[in-house]
């Protein structure tokens, strides 16, 4: 039989301990970027979430992902549309479309 010599041994033991760090790393740096993208996603949330505590100005631009509806419960106007002839086609709104707010309680 061969003998092995300790210093082969150490070696081996070595490279072990040297591609478990590694792969801990690599586990580790994978959690890391998913825990980053949960962070951005709820992010995006918080700053989606409707503040209904916020008054709305008189002129308002109308911003991506609204609607008629989600602007008149945030800014207390249910008739956005009658107050604004421009708009044909409650249906069709789009960002940066300028609406007139009267909220109700103003009224």
């Amino acid at each position: 039989m061969a003998r092995v010599h300790s210093s082969t041994t150490m070696a081996e033991t070595v490279t072990w301990y040297c591609s478990l760090f590694l792969v801990i790393m690599l586990v580790l740096s994978c959690c890391e970027s998913s825990s980053t993208e949960n962070e951005g996603i709820l992010k995006r949330v918080q700053t989606n979430v409707v503040d209904y505590n916020k008054a709305c100005d008189e002129i308002y631009v109308v911003r991506e992902g609204e609607t008629l509806h989600t602007i008149g419960d945030k800014c207390g106007d249910p008739y956005i549309v009658e107050e604004n002839p421009h708009i044909h086609d409650p249906d069709d709104v789009f960002p940066g479309l300028v609406i007139k707010i009267t909220p109700f309680k103003n009224r």
